[in-house]
């Protein structure tokens, strides 16, 4: 849990600053293959491939290639029709997608897991339920291919290593995963991409280069080494933490409108949840599991 909680206060501030600072002004595809490179860059030097059986490293690309770079496509397109509140309001669908694809692989359904994804979403339309935009259909239909993509990619990721009989260290391989990701990027940025857009600023580069080698980099490792150390409830209910820790960034420092009530009072549902899923569904799974074994 330790992980992921780190991992949602790092990633708190990027959404305001790809909503502030490149959205509409660098061009979004540039700004996916940019992240994606640089995350590679940063796990290349750890990559060991001796030893590590082939279908583990197509499955790892494959992985990278949904989660992050078909993901990444459809998440820097959101900005161009929605606001940071309204992208962080339209994630509140994750849980569910984590849920059912966890049990989907499984081929079992939990309907304990279920309903706390389901109580953790109550609590992220909670606190950003306002008026949108006349492209609010569109943007959300786009964040739920993002949604989809990064639940996807994270329970696969659990599952596959819950299932791989081997002990190589996840690092030493990881760098698979953004390889993958850049053989969706790159033809993306090739095929789609405004070279008339590029960063004009040297902070533009910077917020880049931090997205690519901090936000991308370090944080998709821990996200996806910390989903398997937690059960898919737990994951499920962190993914939506994501939405009042990216609008409380937002409002502080951004200045940006919202109603702090609501944000308590969602926020507070969120955490519930979460300690709903600890202390009874663990125990409610665990129980089942030893009735069926």
């Amino acid at each position: 849990m330790g992980y992921l909680a780190f991992i949602t206060l790092l990633w708190a501030f990027s959404f305001s600053l790809i909503g502030v600072y490149l959205a509409g002004q660098v061009d979004a595809w540039f700004s996916v293959v940019t992240r994606v490179a640089l995350a590679a860059v940063v796990f290349l030097p750890f990559l060991r491939l001796k030893g590590v059986p082939r279908p583990l490293m197509l499955k790892l690309m494959a992985i990278g290639g949904i989660q992050l770079g078909l993901m990444y496509c459809f998440y820097y397109q959101s900005f161009l029709y929605l606001s940071v509140p309204e992208v962080l309001l339209f994630t509140v669908f994750t849980p569910v997608y984590v849920t059912l694809t966890y049990d989907l692989l499984h081929r079992r359904f939990s309907p304990w897991y279920l309903m706390t994804a389901a109580l953790a979403v109550l609590g992220a339309v909670m606190i950003k339920f306002a008026s949108v935009n006349p492209n609010f259909m569109l943007g959300f239909l786009i964040v739920q291919g993002a949604n989809l993509c990064f639940a996807i990619g994270q329970v696969s990721y659990k599952f596959l290593m819950e299932r791989t009989e081997t002990d190589v260290p996840q690092h030493t391989v990881f760098g698979l995963f953004y390889l993958g990701a850049l053989c969706v990027a790159l033809p993306a940025f090739l095929l789609l991409g405004n070279t008339d857009k590029l960063p004009t600023t040297s902070l533009q580069w910077g917020i880049l280069i931090y997205l690519g080698t901090v936000a991308s980099g370090l944080g998709y490792f821990l996200w996806n080494k910390g989903a398997t150390l937690v059960n898919a409830g737990a994951l499920a209910v962190m993914n939506n933490v994501l939405v009042p820790a990216g609008i409380v960034v937002n409002v502080l420092i951004w200045n940006r409108d919202a109603d702090l009530g609501t944000l308590t009072m969602g926020g507070a549902v969120i955490l519930a949840s979460l300690w709903l899923n600890e202390t009874w569904v663990k125990k409610k799974i665990l129980a089942s599991n030893h009735t069926h074994a």
